[in-house]
Formats: C-alpha cells, sequence, structure tokens
C-alpha cells in the first residue's frame, strides 16, 4: 500500500504547516477526506480555531466549528504526518530582497519532526531553485535523514485569492511537481482528492517555482501599465475609466485597472524573480520599472488629494481626511502589506490629519503593525475630504447623501477621492462634489 492508499484509509496523516490565509482553508478541505493536522506557530491563532472563530473569514466560523483538522502549536504532532504541505509567507526585506526566514524556519521544525517515507511539498513562493537548494539542506541537517532516499519533496504553488469566493482552491487547476515521477504522482493524486479543477504536472520543480512567481508578476506589469495610463491621462484632462471602458470593446484587450498593489503576491513576488535574476548577472528591465511605478501610487493619490484641496480653496495642513479602507484588497481582513498606508503616511507629511475606517480589518492587526486606530462610520463628520481607498462592499451601500454628511458644511465643494470607481461619475457631477478616481 502507498502513500496516498495509507491517507486515503485513515492509516497515515497529512499536516498543514503554516494555518494563514492560504494554509489554513488548505487544511479543512483535505480533512474533508483524510485525516489533517494543522499546525501554527501561534497560539493565539491555533486556539481561535478551536474555539470556531475564523479569523480570515476564508471559509466562515460555521465550517472551522465542524471541521475535523487537529489544529495544534505543538510541533511533535507533526510526527504524526507522512505528507507535509508547508504554506507559509515568503515576504521581502525593506531592501526588497526575498525574506526567507518563515520557509527556512519552517523547514528547520518540520526537519526535526520529520520520519522516514514523508513526503515534503511546499506551496510558498519562492524564485526558481529554493525548495531544492535551500529547503532541502534544512530538512536533511535538522533530521538526520536523505532527501531521495528517507524522504521526497515536491512544489505546488498556491493560488489561493484572499478574499475570493469564486477563485477557490476546489476550482483552480493546481500546478504540482515531484522530484521523480513515483513522488509526482503520489503529490497528483493527493490533490486530485480535493481539487476539483484538476492538476497540471509540471515538468520539474523548478518550472513549477517558475510559474508561480511569473504569474503575479505578469498581473503587476499590466496594473503599471494602468497605473502609469491613469496618470498620463489625468495630466490631458480625461476619465481613464472611460478610455479602459472605450478600448474594452475590443476582444482581445485586457481588463486590467489601476489600483493600489498591495498584499504578498502581487506587490512582493516579481523582486523574487528579480533577485534571482540579479544573482545571474541580469537587471531587470520591464519588472522592476513596474514595480517603481506601482510602489509610488500611495504618493502619488496623497499629491493628487493635496492639489484638490487647494482648488477647492481648503486649507492643507490642518485639514482632516477620512480614508475609507485601509485592507490590502476588498472584502478580506487582512492589512499586511496594504499600500494605503502610503496614503496615510504622505498625508501626515503634509500636515494632515488621515482618519481611517475599515469595518471588514483586523483592526487588531492593523495597531500591532501601523499603530492605528481605526474609527468608526458614525464618526466620520467634518471632513476636509474623503478618500475611499479600498472597494468593500460596504462601501458600495454608501448614498450620495451619507457620504455627502461626512464633509464639514462650510465647504462649497466636497473632495471625494474614489480610487477604484464605485460610483458613478455622473452621480458626483453636479458641482457639489469635486470627484476623483484612478
Amino acid at each position: 500500500m502507498d502513500l496516498y492508499e495509507k491517507l486515503v484509509s485513515g492509516e497515515e496523516k497529512l499536516s498543514l504547516v503554516g494555518l494563514g490565509y492560504v494554509g489554513m482553508p488548505i487544511a479543512v478541505a483535505f480533512a474533508r477526506k483524510i485525516k489533517v493536522v494543522g499546525f501554527d506557530l501561534s497560539k493565539e491563532k491555533i486556539d481561535l480555531y478551536k474555539s470556531g472563530v475564523d479569523p480570515t473569514n476564508e471559509v466562515g466560523a460555521e465550517v472551522i466549528k465542524n471541521t475535523s483538522v487537529e489544529f495544534t502549536a505543538d510541533a511533535d504532532k507533526l510526527k504524526e504526518a507522512k505528507f507535509h504541505i508547508v504554506a507559509v509567507p515568503t515576504p521581502v526585506n525593506d531592501d526588497h530582497t526575498p525574506d526567507l526566514s518563515p520557509v527556512e524556519g519552517a523547514s528547520r521544525l518540520l526537519g526535526q519532526n520529520l520520519t522516514k517515507g514523508s513526503i515534503v511539498v511546499f506551496e510558498s513562493t519562492v524564485y526558481p531553485g529554493v525548495t531544492e537548494e535551500i529547503c532541502v539542506p534544512i530538512l536533511e541537517k535538522e533530521s538526520g535523514l536523505k532527501c531521495g532516499v528517507d524522504f521526497k519533496i515536491g512544489y505546488s504553488p498556491e493560488r489561493i485569492n484572499p478574499g475570493d469566493k469564486v477563485h477557490r482552491l476546489e476550482t483552480i487547476v493546481k500546478i504540482v511537481s515531484g522530484m521523480d515521477e513515483e513522488t509526482l504522482d503520489t503529490i497528483a493524486k493527493v490533490y486530485e482528492l480535493v481539487v476539483e479543477a484538476g492538476v497540471y504536472r509540471a515538468e520539474s520543480i523548478k518550472v513549477a517555482e517558475a510559474a508561480k512567481v511569473i504569474e503575479n508578476s505578469q498581473r503587476d506589469i499590466n496594473i503599471a501599465f494602468m497605473n502609469e495610463l491613469s496618470i498620463i491621462f489625468h495630466r490631458m484632462g480625461i476619465d481613464t475609466k472611460a478610455v479602459l471602458e472605450a478600448a474594452g470593446t475590443k476582444w482581445n484587450f485586457l481588463k486590467f485597472f489601476p489600483g493600489l498593489v498591495g498584499g504578498h503576491c502581487i506587490g512582493v513576488d516579481p523582486y523574487y524573480l528579480t533577485y534571482k535574476a540579479e544573482q545571474l548577472g541580469y537587471h531587470s528591465q520591464i519588472i522592476l520599472s513596474g514595480r517603481r511605478i506601482n510602489d509610488d501610487m500611495g504618493k502619488y493619490v496623497a499629491e493628487s488629494l493635496v492639489k484638490n484641496l487647494i482648488k477647492t480653496n481648503v486649507p492643507v495642513k490642518g485639514a482632516r481626511v477620512a480614508i475609507l479602507g485601509f485592507t490590502f484588497k476588498e472584502n478580506c481582513p487582512d492589512t499586511r502589506n496594504t499600500k494605503v498606508i502610503d496614503i496615510y503616511k504622505e498625508l501626515e507629511e503634509y500636515g494632515i490629519t488621515p482618519i481611517v475606517v475599515d469595518p471588514a480589518a483586523d483592526s487588531g492587526e492593523a495597531k500591532r503593525l501601523y499603530g492605528i486606530d481605526f474609527h468608526a462610520m458614525e464618526e466620520i463628520r467634518n471632513m476636509d475630504a474623503v478618500i475611499i481607498a479600498v472597494a468593500h462592499s460596504q462601501f458600495l451601500e454608501l448614498s450620495k447623501e451619507r457620504i455627502a454628511g461626512f464633509f464639514h458644511e462650510d465647504h462649497e465643494q466636497k473632495v471625494l477621492m474614489d480610487l477604484k470607481g464605485l460610483f458613478d461619475k455622473r452621480d458626483y457631477s453636479d458641482g457639489e462634489f469635486l470627484y476623483w478616481r484612478l
């Protein structure tokens, strides 16, 4: 009986190392089919899961309450599993170089609890070569086992889209790879238990690593192009959204839109690719240019707000500006690597007081990471400007009258910055508002 059959029969367990926005939904999905140990270093997070709370909002509290995942912060429990999936974050340092400490730490911890006959699959986004050249030596050193003899490895890049209820683990084709054909076959069959859309067998681990890192690099470059167009069209006095809607009538026009690019994938992964390229003597042209544009968009929004305050004769220094939305994307509580913080800090540089409202965000996380306290929507009044920074569904419910009530009553024209174009521009073109969108 091979490992796949032992997993299906309940004789062996699967472990999930890292239970965040990516790892937890994977653990829950597999638990519907096989025995799962869900491990995370954060005892606080584990206690929430055990009490039936889903801090990520990815699957919901009801699912967490009823799942059979064995949630634990005890690394010794990993010894009970034979198929391990590592899904820890891979951020970048302040100088934009890869920070591999989470995946290295997970490899050390897993290595200390690895048993013979195991398969280890990494899902964290990395540059080609990390799994075999960095993770494997750590696993071997900590376990005393030999890769290829005592345990096998694979790589299957995560494609979960936080906050997206349509594109889920089950509905997205899963890339899988293994160090040899036998391992690849086992990994593919295991993932086929939960991935209804099927799997794609990459020819090597490095190919799978590269495929993942270019997916987000491509998206980053396309959004950078849209952001650059937005800057150009604003100078021309043309509405960017109207241009994109017109151009979008052509069958092969790619429908991307300008915006803030944060989070742990699109704003991070390109740096992994360019870092490896520079190690090999090639300096990126297009990828890094796109990154520079996207990284500067918070500053551009703040500068545009200041210009609009001046246009409406509102003193810049001492102005009070409401920022609606702080997460890195809509309908998701995650504030890590949000680019809204760039707007916040830039406004402070001008002597402006930003006031943040986000009913969807993890307020504790925002306080811990950025020192920011959120305000309730009811507290937003007597504002000099309003920025709708994130397209949360709650904000779509705001009426024009409600938004008007956020402003100081003395202002003849109200500066409204609707970054994602949530509202119909025509509704705000009657002179009461100075309406601006990317």
